[in-house]
């Protein structure tokens, strides 16, 4: 049981967290389903476009990751910096092995699928900045900690991106036999989107915590103002996955050895990435809670600026667009496998 995940205040959902796993599965089956026998669900959803960014999902994604982030004790973020080994193997992770290991995936398994592994590439390049700041969260990991390397890693996200995916995709597959292909994205459509998925709930959960605490004092804020919030983030998780996989259920069904063949070098990357970073960390004297963070923040991804990308890039209808979105198909389920086993770590975890 996951009993562990969610804040002793919020005990009116302990029936939720008890078999938060079985909802997440229910909400991808339900999902699928729609997107299967209601076709016409897709299209629905689309019409809630604004340019690259879906309005359902990207609200969604918000009220996912506020409370976590209203949690957060930004006035010892400072802190967080001095610490620079931890710092220096998440920046390695995350931007030397964690596009090396996905490119190696995809050009092993998905050669013969050029538009799935240029997808796949695409995902991996794509730092997480949302969803990790929730497994974290569940893991009981440290939120001070997972803020601080979000915020870094969104930073190298903006300024690296367009460059790793002009390497990435354009230069380095030619060299392995694979034909490569020419991703043109600018700056400040990086920028926009880590604004739109970071950069919101980032500024509500710092606001709400500075005016409230100021205002009521912290004990009121940490006893009461938190556990109320509390269930945003799984409602608004539960939301999106039924979003998401209604999007492409229809695809999903027509075609699921593809789906397989995608899923393969995603589990392998997941967790490759998420137990590598975790051992590291510890071995490099971080506690449970760091290196909890620094594990989930290497081995999630930036799904929603893949999947923007790739739509912009390639078309909707794309096989690079279908890549993407499978990625969060399988990042969700195995990352929440992952919270499972992180807490079972915890458990014998000497600090």
């Amino acid at each position: 049981m996951m009993n562990d995940t969610l804040d002793n205040g919020a005990k009116h959902l302990s029936f939720l967290d008890r078999y938060l796993t079985l909802w997440i599965f229910a909400a991808m089956a339900i999902g699928v389903g729609l997107g299967y026998f209601v076709p016409q669900t897709a299209a629905f959803i689309s019409r809630f476009q604004v340019g690259t960014t879906n309005l359902p999902i990207a609200i969604g994604l918000i009220l996912m990751m506020y409370p976590p982030l209203a949690k957060v004790k930004y006035e010892e973020l400072p802190l967080i910096f001095r610490n620079l080994k931890i710092l220096v193997i998440s920046l390695v992770q995350n931007w030397l092995i964690g596009p090396a290991l996905m490119f190696a995936l995809a050009i092993l398994l998905l050669h013969d699928k050029p538009d799935y592994m240029v997808g796949l590439i695409m995902i991996g390049l794509a730092r997480c900045i949302a969803m990790v700041i929730v497994w974290n969260d569940l893991a009981k990991g440290d939120n001070e900690y997972v803020a601080a390397l979000v915020a870094f890693n969104s930073i190298f996200q903006v300024l690296f991106y367009s460059i790793y995916a002009y390497i990435f995709i354009t230069v380095l597959p030619p060299l392995f036999g694979v034909t490569g292909a020419v991703v043109e994205v600018s700056i400040s459509e990086i920028a926009k989107s880590v604004f739109i998925y970071l950069g919101i709930p980032f500024i509500a959960g710092m606001l709400t915590r500075l005016v409230l605490v100021r205002a009521k004092g912290k004990d009121w804020y940490n006893l009461h103002f938190i556990p109320a919030i509390s269930p945003i983030t799984l409602v608004a998780l539960l939301f999106t996955i039924v979003v998401m996989f209604s999007y492409k259920g229809e695809l999903i069904v027509a075609i699921p050895f593809d789906v397989v063949r995608i899923a393969i070098p995603l589990i392998l990357y997941f967790v490759i990435m998420f137990f590598s970073a975790f051992f590291l960390a510890k071995k490099a004297g971080a506690d449970y809670a760091k290196s909890t963070s620094l594990a989930f923040t290497a081995a999630g991804n930036n799904f929603e600026l893949g999947i923007a990308v790739a739509i912009a890039v390639f078309g909707i209808n794309s096989g690079q667009a279908f890549a993407a979105v499978v990625g969060p198909m399988i990042e969700v389920p195995v990352l929440i496998l992952l919270v499972r086993v992180a807490l079972r770590f915890r458990r014998n975890f000497a600090v």
